[in-house]
């Protein structure tokens, strides 16, 4: 059995849950989700993945983009991991409905709880619960892969109605202004203009100007350039000065640089 698994991700929680799931499926390939995608996605696979973090509540601009370039995938088995901190909504009901308007069946889509990174709604949670978190995931993984080899056909995974109601509107309000938000980022005093940031952003939204970073309202809100900052002189808005930064313990800065073209 061959597999494809394509991967987004900022702060490593999604890469993380692909190196994983590989260990657990037989002849897999880890791809990055590029960016710019201007070539059709291709794969000569039996099973095709896509492991990718819930961002603003919902699908981000590079999900949605693979969703459109992604042929037809007729007799393959297409399943989805929507990585995310217990938010996960209605995001794998509406990945299944766009790529049922592109061709494709999404067989099955599933959640799976990592630590946030996602800063402005607080720091990082204390080291003992993100350790915790961990072998809870990593049994979901191992129950996802033992369906995937059967290749069964699920209902997609959603949250509570409330969270499905609330929180898909506030993605459908948020999504059009995310590639601005980046205007509340800036650098402080401890910045030594290391490039860490630009050479970390998947959407290669950062140059670095006069020594300090200059972000090109291009933001997918995945905060790797806050969360890898050695120094910790990235900050978002006023808040997060003080806040506990976060990426995944496993992963490198340098995996995930591995992943973006030059």
């Amino acid at each position: 059995m061959i597999a494809t698994i394509y991967v987004s991700s900022g702060t490593g929680n999604s890469l993380w849950v692909a190196r994983k799931l590989e260990q657990q499926l037989s002849s897999t390939d880890i791809r990055p989700i590029m960016f710019p995608m201007n070539k059709p996605v291709e794969s000569g696979s039996d099973l095709i993945c896509i492991v990718f973090p819930v961002r603003m509540w919902g699908l981000q601009g590079r999900v949605l983009g693979w969703i459109s370039r992604l042929n037809k995938s007729t007799g393959k088995y297409v399943f989805t991991v929507a990585v995310n901190s217990g938010q996960v909504a209605e995001t794998l009901v509406r990945m299944k409905a766009l790529m049922k308007e592109h061709g494709t069946d999404l067989a099955s889509g599933f959640s799976i709880v990592t630590p946030s990174s996602y800063i402005p709604f607080g720091g990082a949670a204390p080291l003992e619960k993100q350790k915790a978190m961990f072998p809870t995931a990593l049994n979901r993984i191992r129950e996802i892969a033992e369906i995937v080899k059967e290749k069964r056909s699920l209902p997609v995974e959603k949250g509570p109605v409330w969270q499905n109601i609330l929180f898909s509107r506030l993605h459908k309000m948020s999504f059009p202004h995310t590639a601005g938000m980046d205007k509340r980022f800036h650098a402080d005093d401890k910045c030594d203009g290391c490039r860490l940031c630009e050479r970390i952003c998947p959407a290669r939204n950062i140059k670095m100007q006069d020594g300090r970073p200059a972000w090109q309202h291009r933001c997918e809100q995945c905060f790797a350039c806050l969360q890898w900052c050695p120094k910790e002189a990235i900050q978002f808005g006023k808040r997060t000065t003080h806040r506990a930064r976060y990426h995944h313990p496993e992963i490198k800065a340098a995996d995930l640089i591995k992943m973006i073209p030059a």
